[in-house]
Formats: structure tokens, sequence, C-alpha cells
């Protein structure tokens, strides 16, 4: 410290008389701490305060004063602040080294900085003749850059302010778009609401009327049914008379007429061989002598009932011949055996129904696109189409000869084509909704069909009538089928309810409850003791005919099963499933196997005669072949 402040001192000593300053290199060297000497201080020299010091009243008032202090300087500290700073002018040497240095001009600054500090120390510039920058001219810049930043804000605020503009445009027209299509969903809600309104006035007064028509026709049927009695008693009496007249006079030879049933007058141009067959079988059985009843009456009373042209209905005496061909395909199988060997592509749409010829293997598909084909499998070769339905079809079957083809449709008709004459020879029209499923009689001389309006119909294709109308399901009748080479009709319905038919006379002959969901499908097996069916969960039942109970209950759901099939042995059942699989079931050990292939919802599967080939058809309007 000793030798810095010599430094200083020196430096003072070399300034001149004249005000001048000037650079002088001094070397200060460090004293080293080693060699200090302390000085002690004595024990007994203690700092004693001065008497005035120890005032307390004195203190006390200092530190009111503070305190005071603090509390203005708290209670003002914005004018304090502003009072104590002052606003300096920037001066012009500071402002040009500022410029240069903000324009990036380095050398010129180096150059700027050299000749003014020259000229600062030789004393051609004095400090109070540079001046300082005028407040306008640091105001201005100041101001332009202000202006620049207020420029840039308003651009962007423009392009923001054009942005919300068009946003507001577009709301503006999808506002007046969405409120001309209230508009517009508001009058027809109302119109349709009017509408209603005058459907419910027409219908109720149509209900006296139907109301009335309904009790005029159970007193009909009434008065009917005790016309029949009475008939038919009168009929008795006159029997037991003749023959008593006949025991009376053995003398007189009396013949008698004989005839059982309804005999329809037909040319023999008109008759099939079923039916020529069956009127051979009546011709016989009336020589031999058997119900007798009154020439003269019998064929009165047939015309007031039934049509010239009508078909009669075999007797439930046949033997199943396809029964032997079951037979041989008792070989064992298994469920999960089946694999796929072939795809066919036959529709653009989805293929709703499948149908086996009864002796060739030749299949015909409907579909969703109105039209059916006639494929050879499993080559996949076509043979025939067939245009003509106005809707979806939904079932089909083939004439017991394979010469003729049924089908049912959407469009609430049944049409009969023929495959001699290429086309549509028959159209059976009475179903109020879409038809579901058709079936052809083994006589070939009957069809049926079931509609979505919750009945199925009888068809007499002689007569091209509906023979019967069966009422009893109380939802739709989703599919029927005859049991092969026999008069009864197999039904299933969405009310979860089976039900067997007597074709002969449209009565229900036995009902299945068990299902607790719509039933979809139901089918016999070959020797007709069985029924399979499946509901819109995919649960399958096994019910015995004799007994009229369910034997065996499967989950394959819970998607919903669309078709079930029997194999020809009895031992396998196919399930058409919607979640795009082929489900077998092994009855013997209740092995339940999916064949996977489909794309899209399988709608119906068929096995061939044999059991060699198990046929499906789904949505994604394929054909699936499985060995």
């Amino acid at each position: 410290e000793a030798a810095a402040a010599a430094g200083l001192a020196m430096a003072m000593a070399a300034v001149p008389s004249d005000g001048t300053f000037g650079l002088q290199q001094v070397t200060l060297t460090e004293c080293s701490e080693d060699d200090y000497q302390y000085e002690e201080v004595p024990a007994d020299d203690e700092f004693s305060l001065q008497e005035g010091d120890e005032d307390l009243t004195k203190a006390l008032q200092v530190m009111e004063d503070q305190a005071i202090d603090a509390q203005i300087m708290a209670q003002r500290p914005g004018q304090i602040m502003k009072h104590s700073l002052s606003d300096i002018p920037e001066a012009v040497d500071d402002f040009l080294c500022n410029f240069l240095v903000r324009m990036g001009m380095n050398r010129t600054l180096d150059c700027f900085q050299t000749e003014w500090y020259e000229l600062m120390q030789r004393g051609v510039l004095e400090p109070r003749d540079v001046g300082f920058v005028p407040d306008a001219y640091t105001c201005n810049q100041h101001l332009e850059r202000e202006n620049k930043c207020l420029k840039k804000d308003l651009e962007n605020y423009q392009l923001v302010a054009t942005k919300a503009k068009e946003a507001l445009l577009k709301m503006q027209r999808e506002r007046d778009f969405h409120r001309m299509h209230h508009k517009r969903v508001v009058q027809e809600k109302n119109r349709l609401i009017n509408d209603i309104k005058r459907l419910k006035a027409h219908y109720a007064s149509y209900e006296p009327m139907l109301r009335q028509l309904n009790e005029k026709y159970e007193t009909l049927l009434r008065q009917k049914m005790l016309t029949s009695l009475e008939r038919d008693r009168a009929v008795g009496q006159v029997t037991g008379l003749r023959s008593t007249l006949q025991s009376l006079e053995p003398g007189s030879h009396i013949h008698l007429s004989m005839s059982r049933g309804h005999r329809c007058e037909r040319e023999d141009g008109l008759e099939g061989p079923s039916q020529r067959a069956l009127r051979e079988a009546r011709d016989s059985r009336g020589s031999s002598g058997a119900n007798l009843c009154d020439s003269a009456k019998g064929p009165v009373r047939q015309m007031g009932k039934r049509y010239p042209k009508d078909s009669e209905f075999p007797e439930d005496i046949q033997v199943n011949p396809f029964l032997a061909r079951a037979k041989e395909c008792m070989r064992p199988l298994k469920s999960g055996a089946f694999r796929l060997s072939n795809t066919l592509r036959v529709h653009d749409l989805a293929v709703s129904c499948l149908a086996l010829h009864p002796r060739k293997d030749v299949v015909v598909t409907g579909s969703d696109d109105r039209q059916w084909k006639m494929w050879a499998f499993p080559n996949g070769n076509i043979i025939m189409k067939g245009e003509g339905h106005t809707d979806w079809l939904s079932g089909c079957c083939f004439h017991p000869s394979g010469t003729k083809l049924v089908t049912s449709s959407g469009d609430t008709t049944v049409r009969i084509w023929d495959f001699s004459k290429g086309g549509c020879v028959l159209t059976l029209e009475g179903h109020r909704y879409a038809a579901w499923d058709c079936s052809w009689h083994s006589c070939g001389d009957f069809v049926a069909s079931a509609s979505m309006d919750k009945t199925s119909k009888v068809w007499d294709l002689n007569s091209e009538r509906c023979r019967y109308t069966l009422f009893g399901h109380k939802d739709s009748v989703n599919s029927i089928e005859f049991l092969p080479f026999s008069n009864i009709i197999l039904t299933s319905s969405a009310d979860k309810t089976l039900s067997l038919w007597d074709a002969r006379t449209g009565l229900c002959a036995q009902t299945f409850c068990g299902h607790l969901h719509s039933c979809n499908h139901a089918t016999f097996n070959m020797k007709g003791d069985t029924i399979v069916s499946c509901d819109s969960y995919g649960v399958l039942k096994l019910w015995d005919i004799r007994r009229g109970a369910p034997m065996v209950s499967i989950d394959a759901g819970p998607h919903p099963g669309n078709q079930v099939a029997f194999d020809p042995s009895g031992h396998i059942v196919a399930l058409a499933s919607d979640d795009g699989t082929v489900k077998t079931l092994e009855l013997k050990s209740g092995h339940l196997s999916s064949l996977v292939g489909h794309e899209d919802e399988v709608q119906s599967v068929i096995f061939d005669h044999k059991a060699e080939h198990l046929l499906s058809g789904g949505s994604d309007g394929t054909v699936r072949i499985w060995n």
C-alpha cells in the first residue's frame, strides 16, 4: 500500500502546470507480508467512549428520525426516484460510436476513436465544445423505431383481420345453409305430421267396418261348421238307409257309385304323373266298395269347395328313398376335417341362398343383385342364370325332378322358373311383405312360402292359387320347409318358436318353444325325426319331434346364426354365422369348430349328397367349397 501511495504521489507530481494530463508507465511491486512488523496493543489500553455518547435520549431520538424517514421513503418512492434521477443527454462521440457499432462499421469506428482521442489529447477539442446530441434528434430516432414496430404490428393485425373476415363470411354462409336446411326439415316434419294425422283419421274410419266384417266372418265360419256337421250327419243317414234297403231286398241288385275324397275333373294334358297316380289309386280303392257316398252329390259338393284344377295331396305313407343314400354316408366324419378347396366369385353382391340339385352336382345361388345363377361345382362353370325379381332374392329350391326352380324375394312374390323354357313361367302374388323362404313338396305340385307378414302360404301350381294361408306366428316367419315325402311343413319365426303344420288342412299340429331370441332357420334331418334350429344369438337347438322337446342346446354365439344344415348321415350340423365363419358341430362328441375363409357374414350353408363337400355362401359375393 505504501508503494502504491508513493506511485500515485509521483504521478500527481508529474502533472504539468497547464492542466494537461499524460500517460506514464508505473511499475508497482508487491510487498511481502512476511517482513511486516505488527504493533502490539497493550491489554490495559481499553477503548472508552466519551461521556456525551452515552446519552440514551439522543439515541432514541435518532432512531425515531430514521423510522420517520423510512416511512416517507415508503410512501413516496416514485417522487424520490424522480427527483434523484436526472436525464443526462447523450454526448456526440458516444452517439457516433453507438451508431457505428449498430451499423457494423468497425474499421470506421477504430479510425474515429483514434483521431478523436488524438485531438482531445492535443487539446484541439474541449469537452465543453463538443456538446450533446439534441434531444429532438434522439427522440426522432426513438419515434422512428417505434413507428417501424407499429407498422409491423399493423400489417400483422391486417392479416389477422383478413383471415377473420374470411372465416366470418364462411360461417355466415354455413349459418344460412343450415338455417335453410332447418326450415326445410321443419316443413317436411310438419307435412309428415299432417300425413300421419290424416292416415290415422282414415284408419279410424275403417275400424268399425273392419270390426263388422270380422264379426260377419266369425258368424259365417260358425255357420259353415254347423252346415258341414249337418251335411256329414245327413250323408251318414242316407248311407245307412241305403245299406238297410240293400239288405232288405236281396233279390234286387243296386249299383252304387263309389268315390272317395274330392276328384278334380282335369284334362290329361294338365295332369302330372303324381296326380295321375293318385287318381288311379283312388279309382282302385273306390272299386273295392269302401266309403260309400252319393255319386250325384259328391261332385257338386267338391265344386263348391275347390277349383277344378286343384291338386290332391299324397298320403303320408311314402318311404323316403334318400335314406338308402344316407346309409352310404355313415362313415365316421369329424367336424374339423373340412378344409377350403375352392372359392367361386359368383355375384357382385351378397349370396343370400343356396339350393342343391336333387341328383347332380349343380348348385343354384340367389343374391341381393336380384338374380339367380346355376353353377357346376367344384369347377364353378356357370350353366344358366335368371332375372325377373325386382328386389333381393331370399330363398330358392329345386323341383324334385330338377327341371324347375322356385325363388322367393323381397318384392313379396314367389316365382316358378322352367329350365327347359329358360325363364319364369309363373308368378305367385299374395304376401303383403317380403317373402323370406320357399320350399317344394316332394310330389312337385305344391310350393310353400314364408313371409315377413307373419304368415306362410301353400300354393297349388296346377290351379295357380293359394290353397292355404298358415296363421299362428306372432312375428315374421323366417324359414319354411317340407318334410321330404310328407305333408308336414316346418316353420321358424321371429316370435322365438318353431311350428309343424299339416299342409292338407293348413292347421298347426305342434309348436316348439325354447329359444330366447328370434329363430332364423330350422331344418329336418334325413330321417325326419330330429329338427335343428338357430337363433339371432347363435344358439343351436336340436329337437325331438316325437317328444316335442329340445335334446341339445349349443351356444355358438354371440353372433347370429343365419342358416343350419344336416349332413346326409345326420351326424354333423353346419351353421352359417354372422362372424364370417362356418361352424360345424359333431353331434356324437359335441365338438364345435370354425371354418375361416369368408371376408364377410356367411348367409347360407349346404352339404352335397355324399357329404364330401360343404358349400357356403356369404355377403362377400362368393361361394366357398370345403372338402
